[in-house]
């Protein structure tokens, strides 16, 4: 995917994410979100898919957000503040949590709730085990996103505990599987947080999205 971006992009992005990557607040509530007063893109996916190592990758901070082994952790909407320029969102994860069933659908409603109603919110980023591809469990995730008409872009994590071709493959695959969907962006990008494999792109995705 190194060809999507210029060299100029790529340093922009680096030197974006060089600068301070803060966190801000925790939703609980619909209204207890910040004003929509800056460009912000949300990560979203499946209990443990490692959105919280990812948006520790891309600010190259170990602890911004906290990850966890034990699913479903997440149960507020999250806001970093990248050099008070925009805002990473970390959405509550879907599919199991351990979590009673009443609280898991609260907080899967109040994720639904900002993906509805969040007129600053550029692009959404879907993320996918790039070992299991796409389940019937995102299925419903990817309805939710076309029905509230926001631009979202598949991201594959955990692609270092897979062969190179196999990652491209399943890249294809995911691609094609989505491509009918009206509101998916037509790229995959994938990732790795423990190696930092497509770390440079996506923050170049993220920092094109912010500024469009």
């Amino acid at each position: 995917m190194t060809d999507v971006f210029t060299d100029e992009q790529l340093e922009a992005a680096r030197v974006a994410f060089a600068r301070p990557v803060e966190f801000m607040m925790g939703a609980a509530k619909i209204e207890q979100l910040p004003p929509p007063d800056l460009p912000e893109v949300a990560f979203a996916g499946r209990s443990n898919v490692g959105k919280s190592s990812l948006i520790n990758a891309l600010a190259g901070r170990k602890q911004l957000a906290r990850s966890s082994s034990e699913p479903g952790r997440t149960r507020e909407v999250n806001f970093f503040v990248a050099d008070g320029q925009f805002r990473l969102v970390d959405l509550p994860g879907y599919g199991f949590a351990k979590a009673g069933k009443q609280v898991t659908k609260k907080f899967q409603n109040l994720g639904r709730d900002y993906l509805r109603g969040r007129v600053n919110l550029k692009r959404v980023y879907l993320l996918i085990d790039a070992r299991h591809g796409l389940k019937s469990v995102d299925a419903e995730a990817l309805d939710a996103l076309d029905l509230a008409a926001v631009s979202y872009q598949i991201v594959l994590t955990k692609a270092d505990k897979m062969k190179p071709s196999e990652a491209a493959a399943m890249a294809e695959k995911t691609l094609k599987g989505v491509s009918k969907r009206p509101a998916a962006f037509p790229r995959v990008q994938v990732t790795s947080a423990e190696t930092g494999l497509g770390m440079a792109e996506l923050r170049a995705e993220i920092l094109a999205a912010c500024q469009a």
